[in-house]
This record gives C-alpha cells, sequence and structure tokens, in this order.
C-alpha cells in the first residue's frame, strides 16, 4: 500500500519495552481518565459542588444543580468514546500506510463523513442517528477509497506523501462541497453549525446507544489485526516471509479506522487532530508494538476529548467553546511539529 522507504520504521527497543512500564503507564492513563470524569461531571457553565454531586450520583435530581450533573454524564460518557474511536482510528490509518501523518481529518476520512451526513440531510431528509452513522461510515469509505486510489498514482505506488496531499486536497474539496450544500438551505445550516465544527454537547443515551456497535465492530476489527500491524512495520516483504496475509490485514484494520472515524465523525461532527497527535504521544512511552498502542491510545484518546471538552466549558463560562475547537488549537502544533521532525530524519 505504501513504498517500502517508510516513514514509519520499526523500532526494535520499543519492541522489547518491559511489559511492567508499558503497564505502568497502562494504569497511569486509566487514572488520569478517572479524574478527568470526575472533571467532566464537575465542572461546566453552571458550577457545583460535591454534595450536589454525590446527590445527582444516588438518584436526586430535585434541584437544578443535581440536574445539570446528570445532565453531564451522557456528555462525558460520549466523548470517552468518541475520543477512543477517533485516537484508534489514526493508529489504524498510520500502521497500514506507514505514514507519520495518517489522521481521518488530514486523510479526508471525517471530511467524507460529513459530506455524506450532509447530504443525506438536504437531499434524502435523513433525521435520525442511525442513518447518519450508515452514511457517515459509507462517506468515510469512500474517501478512503478515493485517497488511496489517487495517492497511487505514479510511479512509487502509494507513497506517504502522495497520500498526504491526495488527503488533504479531498479535505478541501468535501469541505467546500458541504459548505455548498448547506449554505442555501438555512434551516439545515442553523441546525448543523456547531456539528460542522464538532462537539459532544447535546448527547443523549439514545445516541449513545446507537453508536456503540458501531464504534465496538470498529475496534474489534483493528484489535484483531494488532499483531499484523507489527509486521507491517516491518515491509511488506518481509510481513510476507512472516506469514502475515499483507492485503487481508490492511484491508480489516483500514476497514476498523474507516467504521470508527466515520462513526465518531457522524454522531459527534469532524473532531480533528486527535488520531494524529495520540499515537503518536503514545508511541513515546509504550512504544510501537500495537497490542499496547492500540489500548493505550484508546484510553489517552478519550482523555484527551475530555479535557478538551472540559477545557471549553470552563474557560469561556458561561458559553462554551467547542471541542473541535480546543483540538486543532492543541493538534496544529503538534502537526508542525511531526512535519518537521520528519524533515530532520530525512536529511
Amino acid at each position: 500500500m505504501t513504498s517500502r522507504s517508510s516513514l514509519l520504521p520499526p523500532d526494535a527497543a520499543s519492541l522489547r519495552r518491559p511489559a511492567v512500564v508499558r503497564l505502568a503507564w497502562l494504569c497511569a492513563g486509566l487514572g488520569m481518565l478517572v479524574l478527568l470524569v470526575a472533571a467532566s461531571v464537575a465542572f461546566g457553565a453552571r458550577p457545583v459542588s460535591l454534595a450536589d454531586i454525590v446527590a445527582a450520583l444516588s438518584g436526586d435530581v430535585s434541584d437544578v444543580s443535581t440536574a445539570a450533573v446528570v445532565a453531564r454524564i451522557p456528555r462525558t460518557v460520549l466523548a470517552i468514546l468518541v475520543g477512543a474511536a477517533l485516537a484508534l482510528s489514526g493508529a489504524g490509518l498510520q500502521a497500514v500506510t506507514r505514514n507519520p501523518l495518517a489522521d481521518p481529518g488530514i486523510f479526508g476520512v471525517s471530511a467524507g463523513a460529513s459530506l455524506a451526513v450532509v447530504s443525506g440531510i438536504a437531499f434524502f431528509g435523513i433525521a435520525n442517528a442511525y442513518g447518519y452513522i450508515v452514511l457517515g461510515i459509507a462517506g468515510a469509505a469512500v474517501a478512503s477509497v478515493f485517497v488511496y486510489t489517487v495517492g497511487s498514482i505514479g510511479r512509487g505506488g502509494a507513497t506517504p506523501l502522495k497520500l498526504a496531499l491526495a488527503g488533504a486536497a479531498t479535505t478541501a474539496a468535501c469541505t467546500s462541497l458541504v459548505s455548498a450544500v448547506l449554505l442555501p438551505r438555512v434551516d439545515i445550516l442553523e441546525t448543523f453549525r456547531f456539528w460542522q465544527i464538532g462537539g459532544v454537547g447535546g448527547a443523549t443515551w439514545d445516541r449513545i446507544g446507537i453508536v456503540v456497535p458501531f464504534l465496538a465492530v470498529g475496534a474489534l476489527l483493528c484489535a484483531l489485526t494488532a499483531r499484523g500491524m507489527n509486521s507491517l512495520a516491518l515491509g511488506d516483504d518481509v510481513a510476507t516471509g512472516l506469514g502475515e496475509h499483507v492485503f487481508r490485514t490492511r484491508l480489516v484494520a483500514a476497514a476498523g479506522a474507516v467504521v470508527l472515524a466515520g462513526a465518531a465523525t457522524a454522531i459527534a461532527g469532524p473532531i480533528g487532530f486527535v488520531g494524529l497527535v495520540v499515537p503518536h504521544l503514545c508511541r513515546l512511552l509504550v512504544g510501537t508494538d500495537h497490542r499496547w498502542l492500540l489500548p493505550f491510545s484508546a484510553i489517552v484518546g478519550a482523555g484527551l476529548l475530555l479535557a478538551a471538552d472540559v477545557i471549553g466549558r470552563v474557560v469561556a463560562r458561561p458559553e462554551e467553546i467547542e471541542v473541535g475547537i480546543v483540538t486543532a488549537i492543541i493538534g496544529a502544533p503538534v502537526f508542525i511539529w511531526i512535519v518537521r521532525r520528519q524533515r530532520v530524519r530525512a536529511l
């Protein structure tokens, strides 16, 4: 799928990293996630006390403060699910393409899902979460196939640079088409102008229940190919020599990443940079073994989106900054750092 001159060479030292170190980081990530869950429930446009939180968790919603706590719980759960899904999708795409810049946003996957959802709403009257998710996954799949096809044209096949350029062009085109569809439709534009930015506000248990099976399938596909992703990092020829079915592994892993990105985008809007930033950070801590990298990425991705949501609620109180804006502020400098780092390594 990519040239043999990969920007993500296998890291033998990190593959041999002691399990106790990885387990320690995993536990630390879980501990941080628990703290962020508590912060997500406690902080918002309306301050609440510890007594309010305890009363709300006990089932008492007799006043506004406890009702606010109860309302934040679905939002917190959705942030965990979407953050974990985007991080897993990014890690899967980076493994499949052997490209450190792979991300659902940069590769046009999220933009394709957005265009499909908006088109379904505007032209077919789709008005339920299930329809959004199906359209989002279909749009993400079409966009990913298109990006890979365009990136494969010419000498060298689908090189990391050509895939990144094709993804950027696809993202720009899909974003323009979304605007073209929405601008003449004032009713739809008003409803989905915040969805376009990306956020987890307005979460309900019904929407969460609909999206969970799709996210579970995507996560399972990625988990089943974790060992195969390690083989892909060694190059196609070596992976084949080790008995790995390269095409099947790439297909299943890519399908999992597309399902995760499409479903997450459909339910929360196009949230960028989570799939790019999180896998790179996790590789520094637990190494490149995807059997550890994938679960750790899911935990850190969930924590990052929760933190971004809490920050967006606190800094603009009583208004909110959508989580997609906060992740872009965090992710853009990291993206520049990754590009500069890869240039230095290439010289």
